[in-house]
């Protein structure tokens, strides 16, 4: 996994984004993922729109009307990871192994479940009247899309912070009884970009759908006109001066403006400028932001093929490290591969746990005098050791990893084998990330055999032999 800091943000895709959307989330966004410091992760969550949105063509309709807003704004797939949550299978898989760690009183404790038993509470229905399994447990698959990719930052408001909070909760206590001493799971924090605008609406309080008081981002331009002129403003005469602190107009104005277009829209206001002048300079300047990016959206929502293609595109790149990971957790868990399994001694006296399939080991010197090990499973060479100066110190290492339990992981579309965290030997490249992942659960159970077989010859030596 990269060292970069890991930025993850998702998109509920149950509506079309409006200025507030573009203010508050897109612009920034965009703009951080530039950095090139860290890696950002961009999705469109379908699966939770599923918790509140019963209408598939409003999903399928907002899912191309996001995506297309992300690329127009000057999102870069080839830079960041931009995917469809529904594309990664690996998502679902995983909340399920978080909900099985998941204590119900955390749900129970989760505001919107709270907020929706109140509500039934105070009309005098049953507390869990249509409250659905989906909304109950919403915060364990939004633990899971963090997790999978052990994201650092999670831009949210301040209404999402305890989910992220109950994320850490859930890695911790997964890590707690599988981590074997390691840390499965990064913790992530919750990002609160206290210098985000939050843009006002059409009547003064925050835009947002769930007041009606939204203008649509890619509206056309004259649509866009009558819409600002539709802001609500005081019945201040013109060449009365007018306080730009407390105008909601002057506020989605200083959303878009320079500092020196500010600074000139304030001195307009105490000057005592029309409202209707005002207005044309605030549709003017949202206009000249938007226009270009208008343009491409428009492209980009006449062509879905275009933005599908970069969406599977965006998954395959996720999964690629999605997988390796998801592989290792499910070997934590206890789904492997029955080859090199442990089981109940046999009364027929046979080794138990040993399997036909067990690591072989072989310790070789290479031409320029330095010295490697290489570890074979059924006959074939799959691991060979980095070099060393001589045999006593490529023999030691390879004792480490007879006589411990080695980390067998997938590294892009190869297998390391790693001891205390240290890279000790590796594969060639795998035709995929599913050979590589199919071989590296074969190469557990080998050497888990192998362990078992010495166990056991040590076992059958007579004492004090």
């Amino acid at each position: 996994m990269s060292d970069k800091r890991r930025v993850l943000t998702g998109i509920t895709t149950t509506g079309s984004p409006h200025l507030g959307n573009y203010v508050g989330a897109i612009r920034p966004a965009v703009a951080a993922s530039r950095r090139a410091d860290v890696e950002s992760f961009y999705f469109l969550a379908d699966y939770h729109a599923l918790v509140k949105c019963q209408e598939p063509e409003r999903v399928q309709r907002s899912t191309l009307e996001i995506a297309a807003s992300w690329l127009a704004c000057g999102l870069d797939p080839e830079q960041v990871f931009f995917y469809r949550q529904s594309d990664l299978p690996e998502i679902p898989e995983l909340t399920w192994l978080l909900t099985c760690v998941t204590a119900k009183g955390l749900l129970n404790r989760a505001h919107a479940y709270k907020a929706a038993t109140d509500a039934n509470r105070e009309s005098g229905e049953d507390p869990d009247a249509g409250i659905t399994a989906g909304l109950y447990s919403y915060p364990v698959l939004m633990a899971a899309d963090i997790l999978l990719f052990n994201a650092h930052d999670v831009p949210v408001g301040r209404d999402q912070v305890q989910h992220i909070e109950m994320a850490r909760d859930i890695a911790q206590r997964f890590n707690h009884l599988f981590g074997a001493g390691r840390e499965l799971f990064t913790l992530p924090a919750a990002s609160i970009e206290e210098n985000v605008a939050t843009l006002p609406g059409l009547d003064g309080r925050k835009m947002s759908k769930s007041y009606d008081n939204t203008i649509p981002l890619w509206l056309p331009r004259e649509a866009l006109r009558k819409a600002v002129l539709g802001i609500v403003t005081n019945s201040l005469e013109p060449g009365q001066p007018k306080d730009p602190d407390n105008s909601h107009l002057f506020a989605i104005h200083r959303a878009f403006a320079s500092d020196a277009e500010s600074a000139a829209m304030r001195q307009a206001f105490r000057d005592g400028i029309a409202w209707g002048e005002a207005k044309q300079r605030v549709f003017e300047r949202i206009d000249l932001e938007l226009a270009p990016m208008r343009a491409r959206y428009e492209a980009l929502v006449a062509s879905p093929d275009r933005i599908e293609a970069a969406l599977r595109a965006g998954a395959e790149k996720a999964r690629a490290r999605a997988q390796p990971f998801l592989s290792e957790l499910r070997h934590a868990v206890g789904l492997r591969s029955l080859v090199g399994a442990k089981s109940p001694a046999s009364t027929s006296g046979e080794d138990a746990g040993v399997t036909a399939e067990a690591a072989e080991f072989k310790q070789f010197r290479e031409a320029d005098g330095s010295f490697r090990f290489r570890i074979a499973f059924g006959g074939r060479e799959t691991l060979v050791s980095a070099a060393y100066p001589d045999g006593k110190a490529a023999g030691a290492v390879l004792a480490s990893v007879q006589n411990g339990e080695p980390d067998v992981l997938v590294a892009d579309i190869a297998i390391e084998l790693r001891v205390d965290g240290k890279v000790v030997a590796s594969s060639a490249a795998y035709p995929g990330i599913d050979a590589a992942a199919a071989d590296a659960e074969r190469a557990r159970g080998a050497l888990a055999a192998a362990r078992a077989r010495k166990l056991a010859a040590q076992a059958r030596k007579p004492a004090g032999s």
